[in-house]
């Protein structure tokens, strides 16, 4: 289907930084590309040909908003599922699938596909209530310390807690829910691969994440992944094979554990470009966000090879702060060679909230690494 120079239309569910940078992509090319976000001043408001105010949990909304397109997709898995399968039952296009969303939507339904597919992760317990969580502890059927997550509504460290003692229970809410076994792991990781109806695929180095340990966003993004290469290797056959059991059309996420003992475990999934894929854009011949358009469009898709090594870290709200937001000290990291800053158009800073990232080529990692602490001390962010 031929999105260039034609009368086809674009449609991206969600407005927020994916959804802006999905549409830099389009503006190399002529593409006619529309937005739905409840944000009036989303940052993707201001990139697009035409903009919809409206809610893209909601059926309707998006049902009566996706009628219009050809091809849509998403930024956010959070949308509404039904609307798509109605959507694409109509003729239109929605990739990533609907089908593989309604797994990926759902925390536990993710790991039973892992299992199913003799795919290596965390072993796992459900529980549809809280107290019935209580009820395995008492009977010794998991025990702390172990992970909990919100099988639904999960992101960027919400709806996951570490359970270190019987204290912290009072920090999870009455919702279904998984735990798991509390990893011991040198690294986490992520894989990114693209793959277009073709079946043509291609996979992205392997990116190593820090995670700040009070937040559980990702801090640091380090490619190529400081690891053996026989480690590097077990995670990319890993991934395809994920790659291969989903049969997904677009960019798809795997994050993963190397544990202590060398094994590679599938943490979860995201359809869609991802935060760990960022640095692409300075560091990599074809970046995520247009791969995912060569993807979903069902083009050749571009080659991943690094340009050089990367450092990306994250500008997020601070603890403690809240409403318009601004930025200190830009001038004195924009100075800084080899720094690459993005601000995503946010009007308002909250606790956690990302607010842009900045990409550090350098040939050496390690002074990279400096670059990026160096970052982290100059710039402030503080609300007027």
């Amino acid at each position: 289907m031929d999105f260039f120079s034609s009368n086809k239309k674009f449609g991206i569910l969600g407005g927020g930084q994916l959804g802006k940078m999905i549409l830099a992509a389009t503006q190399k090319w002529d593409i006619t590309t529309y937005v739905l976000d409840p944000n009036k001043n989303a940052p993707s408001s201001f990139c697009c040909n035409f903009f919809k105010q409206g809610d893209f949990k909601d059926f309707e909304t998006v049902y009566n908003f996706g009628k219009k397109l050809d091809l849509i997709t998403f930024e956010i898995e959070h949308v509404n599922l039904k609307a798509l399968y109605k959507l694409e039952e109509e003729g239109v296009l929605v990739y990533p699938s609907p089908r593989n969303l309604s797994i990926i939507q759902d925390k536990f339904s993710q790991k039973k596909f892992y299992q199913k597919n003799n795919i290596p992760t965390a072993k796992f317990n459900f529980f549809s209530k809280k107290n019935e969580l209580e009820n395995a502890l008492k009977n010794n059927v998991i025990s702390i310390p172990f992970v909990w997550k919100s099988t639904k509504l999960g992101y960027d460290g919400y709806g996951v807690k570490v359970i270190k003692s019987k204290k912290d229970l009072s920090k999870i809410n009455n919702v279904p829910c998984i735990t798991e076994e509390l990893i011991k792991y040198s690294n986490e990781l992520s894989v990114i691969i693209c793959r277009n109806p073709n079946e043509e695929s291609k996979i992205y180095p392997v990116i190593e994440m820090e995670f700040n340990k009070l937040s559980n966003q990702v801090e640091n993004v380090i490619c190529p992944a400081q690891i053996s290469n026989k480690s590097m290797i077990k995670a990319e056959k890993i991934a395809l094979k994920v790659s291969k059991s989903f049969n997904h059309v677009g960019l798809l996420a795997i994050e993963m554990f190397l544990t202590e003992e060398n094994e590679v475990l599938v943490n979860e999934v995201a359809p869609r470009p991802h935060n760990s894929g960022h640095f692409t854009i300075e560091g990599s011949l074809t970046n995520q966000f247009e791969q995912h358009l060569r993807g979903i469009l069902n083009l050749p898709l571009g080659e991943t090879n690094l340009i050089s090594p990367s450092v990306m870290i994250n500008l997020v709200g601070p603890i403690g702060i809240n409403g318009k937001v601004s930025y200190k000290n830009i001038k004195k990291l924009l100075k800084l060679k080899g720094v690459n800053l993005h601000i995503y158009g946010k009007k308002e800073t909250r606790p956690n909230r990302k607010l842009g990232h900045v990409t550090i080529i350098n040939k050496n990692i390690i002074k990279a690494k400096k670059i990026a602490k160096k970052i982290k001390e100059t710039v402030i962010i503080i609300s007027k």
